[in-house]
């Protein structure tokens, strides 16, 4: 007889998050901590709340992006540039295991609550800054978001084709790679401090793992003076790889990054002869004839509807996917399976969304249920810190809190 399924408690199951952090970066970190079990409380200014809250695009005045990093956690409203709200925020750092912050290098320090003032206080803290250009080094003091950090990190420079200007992607990029980086840091000071007792300060910048999933560019440089360039959907490392129009109008990329798949996809194409053809029969040489390899396969996907591609190559296990858009993800078995998830309990009525980028085996999935207003649960998260009601009613009338 089988036995029931049972489930461990998530991965960070008893870790509390205090989240200084805005906008996008550090709400994700907050987020990624808080999808396999973290208790993130989100400290927002009292009245107009993270910035994010205001970005477009919006249904019925929720914005998309903030609900997507935002479900789940506790919102607590305090003013941070008053001197009482930074007492009340140390409270709550007193008892947190770690706090996410995104404020310009220096200001946490101009506020009294450095690393050094809040280790003091609580000293197993993980105390984790994102910002544009880190803690140290010549531009520290400098804002930055995330286009800032795509253009500087050289990542714009190689995005596009050769004919047309650097472009910078129509989404949060620097920011989600930084924000899952930030996650990642914390997650090995939790681990040092496991194990020696010791709190950590993580430093990261937006640009930094977006420059190091740049591949060879800055290796290539330095070792033969070559600068890379835009090359469109082909690759500069391997041939043939792209993305290729199908007869009916649907498109689908194919990856034969690996000389097998080159040759798998050579007999999917019912073109053996390219396998010993000198031009093609090495990654080197495919390289080097890139152009035209590049027209033979075109040529090939163009002559029937995509489905029939995809089949096709699907037979020969070679790499390759149909070109999605939103509304075809939502529809795919494998993604409603395995990644999407439902955000309930807002006013965008039956959404879904992107869910835990990883799966740990036992560990429960969490759920999404909610977005929380600006302050919602002030009263709440600081009642159980020991507040007494009267202190958070003043607290409230003179704007350091959300009305309590």
């Amino acid at each position: 007889m089988d036995q029931p399924k049972t489930e461990t408690p998530r991965l960070l199951e008893g870790v509390r998050v205090v989240e200084l952090g805005s906008m996008y970066a550090a709400p994700t970190a907050g987020r990624m901590l808080r999808d396999f079990g973290a208790e993130v409380i989100k400290v927002e200014d009292p009245v107009s709340g993270d910035m994010a809250r205001q970005w477009q695009p919006q249904k019925d005045g929720l914005a998309l992006g903030f609900a997507r990093l935002n479900s789940g956690k506790r919102s607590v409203g305090i003013d941070l540039r008053q001197p009482e709200g930074r007492e009340v925020a140390l409270e709550l750092i007193r008892r947190a295991d770690v706090v996410i912050e995104s404020f310009r290098p220096g200001r946490l320090e101009a506020w009294g609550m450095g690393y050094d003032v809040l280790s003091k206080a609580n000293p197993g803290l993980v105390l984790t800054r994102v910002s544009g250009f880190g803690q140290s080094g010549p531009y520290s003091s400098r804002p930055g978001f995330g286009t800032v950090a795509e253009t500087a990190s050289g990542y714009a420079f190689l995005n596009g084709w050769p004919d047309t200007p650097p472009t910078a992607p129509p989404f949060g990029f620097a920011d989600s790679i930084a924000g899952i980086s930030a996650a990642f840091g914390t997650a090995m000071a939790l681990f040092r401090r496991e194990v020696s007792g010791v709190g950590s300060e993580v430093d990261v910048a937006l640009y930094e793992p977006l420059m190091f999933i740049l591949g060879d560019a800055l290796l290539n440089y330095t070792s033969t003076g070559t600068v890379m360039t835009r090359v469109g959907n082909t690759s500069g490392s391997a041939s043939p790889r792209g993305i290729y129009q199908a007869k009916d109008g649907g498109w689908l990329s194919i990856a034969a990054s690996a000389q097998t798949i080159a040759m798998r996809l050579f007999d999917a194409m019912g073109r053996p002869e390219l396998k010993t053809d000198e031009r093609y029969a090495t990654n080197a040489a495919r390289m080097q004839n890139n152009a035209d390899l590049q027209e033979i396969v075109k040529a090939w996907v163009g002559s029937m509807p995509r489905h029939k591609v995809l089949d096709t190559l699907e037979d020969y296990e070679v790499v390759a996917a149909p070109v999605n858009d939103s509304s075809d993800i939502v529809q795919d078995p494998h993604f409603l399976e395995r990644t999407l998830v439902n955000l309930s309990g807002t006013i965008l009525g039956n959404a879904m969304m992107t869910g835990p980028i990883l799966h740990v085996a036992g560990s429960a999935e969490p759920t999404y249920h909610g977005v929380p207003e600006v302050g919602e649960h002030t009263e709440a998260v600081l009642a159980d810190l020991g507040f007494a009601a009267g202190t958070l009613r003043r607290l409230a009338a003179d704007g350091v809190l959300t009305g309590a």
